[in-house]
């Protein structure tokens, strides 16, 4: 995986110096990437055949404010030296008004700022970014919040124990796309896994409270450890940047983005289906629980359209 060739920023509504911004255009600098930002907006108002000199005026307001947005916007970014597009898309169905976009623009990245929906609002509508995760084909970048316009410090989140991951080939996408990124930036790359032993006594209460279950676990956490270890080696990741932690993956991922002022987290994203698909992924569990930005990618050939 290779320097970034074109990089799409999905902006915010508001239109406002976002954080995502921030980071495409200092992504599109380092990288000599083309940037094409696209801001997806409900159409103008409805214009009342009972009110149509009042509602023309509106509608002519409405839309001088996003072309002169557009405008400035080219401006502004071809006068820091980016090969940019910039165009607004009015629509009412946003999600796939951007995955045509992927299609037509083929970008190698996408970057957009987190929507933080409520849970409870989450519960019954799957949120935009949720969408994406799931079913954008290239890359996603949701940035959180950007302490640094180009990342200083990035970890891959990585399963190497998970037999579906072995398989997909997905731990090595993951560390592949935290290399290039890292390089880019000239940032410093750690590997993180957070491992959880509790699936293996599910079921099984003899074994809990069995004498042996400290040597059981010690074996089982060894035997996690060295599969850890022989990735990170594969790859030439240093000792010190090597995070073997025992916890859910989601409060782990939090604890050691505050603790090491991590800019983005690499993570995977897999085909779900049935029940595993209502209840979310821990990529999308950690979108509203890290406080830093995540970066998802898919395992290769994946083709997701859930």
């Amino acid at each position: 995986m290779g320097q970034y060739q074109r990089v799409l920023l999905i902006a915010d509504r508001t239109l406002y110096q976002s954080p995502a911004l921030q980071r495409a255009v200092a992504l599109a600098k380092v990288s000599g990437a083309a940037l094409d930002v696209r801001a997806f907006i409900e159409p103008a108002p409805i214009i009342h055949l009972w009110e149509e000199k009042t509602d023309e005026a509106e509608y002519q307001r409405y839309l001088r404010r996003y072309r002169r947005w557009m405008a400035e916007e080219i401006q502004r970014l071809s006068g820091e030296g980016l090969n940019v597009s910039v165009e607004v898309v009015f629509t009412t169905h946003p999600l796939l008004d951007i995955l045509k976009c992927v299609e037509e623009l083929k970008p190698d990245l996408l970057i957009k700022d987190v929507t933080l929906e409520p849970l409870l609002k989450r519960v019954f509508v799957t949120p935009l970014d949720c969408h994406l995760l799931r079913e954008c084909r290239v890359p996603v970048h949701l940035v959180n919040r950007a302490r640094c316009a180009l990342p200083r410090r990035i970890v891959a989140a990585v399963d190497p124990f998970d037999p579906s991951t072995q398989i997909s080939g997905l731990n090595d996408t993951i560390i592949q796309s935290a290399n290039a990124l890292a390089l880019q930036c000239d940032a410093s790359l750690h590997l993180l896994y957070a491992y959880d032993l509790s699936p293996a006594f599910n079921g099984d209460a003899a074994l809990v409270s069995g004498g042996w279950n400290v040597d059981f676990m010690e074996e089982l956490r060894q035997s996690l450890h060295q599969a850890f270890v022989a990735l990170a080696e594969r790859y030439g990741v240093p000792p010190e940047r090597r995070h073997f932690i025992m916890g859910l993956p989601a409060p782990v991922l939090s604890e050691f983005v505050e603790e090491y002022q991590v800019d983005v987290v690499v993570m995977g994203t897999v085909h779900r289906v049935g029940f595993e698909r209502l209840i979310g992924s821990n990529t999308e569990r950690a979108l509203y629980s890290v406080p830093g930005s995540i970066l998802a990618v898919k395992q290769p050939g994946s083709l997701v359209r859930e």
